[in-house]
């Protein structure tokens, strides 16, 4: 079953997520940086990767959402109701840790354990997405669909004075 919001038949869920995924893997890295000793501004590219990965996972959910609605399959429905529940479970942790940091709260204690437990339920949100594309085929077009380049495709045949270049040279010989 091939994705409702697609751009030349490929999905538009899948592109955006690596973008809040990245940034906030990122921001425990650097939490995990600072919490060590790190010199230098870590805690600040924390706090602006935990900003940028909030606003990507709120534009990638628009169109998981747009997916979602569009399943027909019942068993693949409730795997995505999990996975956009525990992605939302992300995001709201990920907003309180954010407001948190803006009110200057030191990164020891609740701020730290936040990103910890939002990127364990990062893990458990992938793999039920993994799970819904590998196993039940959602976003994937079916074998013998029409791509966007087979549609593109002129009908009929060029002429052969077209298909060569020079003097009787054809194009496959350059």
């Amino acid at each position: 079953m091939a994705s409702r919001a697609s751009i030349a038949g490929h999905p538009i869920h899948p592109m955006l997520v690596t973008i809040p995924i990245g940034l906030f893997v990122f921001s425990l890295v650097a939490d995990i940086a600072t919490y060590y000793g790190a010199n230098g501004a870590w805690s600040q590219v924390a706090f602006y990767c935990m900003g940028g990965g909030i606003v990507g996972a709120l534009l990638a959910a628009v169109f998981g959402l747009v997916d979602l609605l569009s399943l027909s399959d019942d068993r693949a429905r409730k795997i995505g109701i999990a996975h956009m529940a525990v992605n939302l479970g992300v995001v709201a942790l990920f907003v309180i840790n954010f407001a948190l940091r803006w009110q200057g709260h030191p990164l020891q204690g609740a701020p730290f354990l936040l990103s910890i437990v939002a990127i364990l339920m990062l893990l458990v949100a992938g793999w039920l997405g993994g799970h819904m594309v590998f196993v039940h085929g959602v976003a994937v077009a079916q074998p013998g669909t029409q791509s966007f380049v087979e549609r593109r495709k002129v009908s009929k045949p060029v002429r052969n004075e077209r298909r060569r270049v020079h003097m009787g040279a054809p194009l496959s010989q350059y």
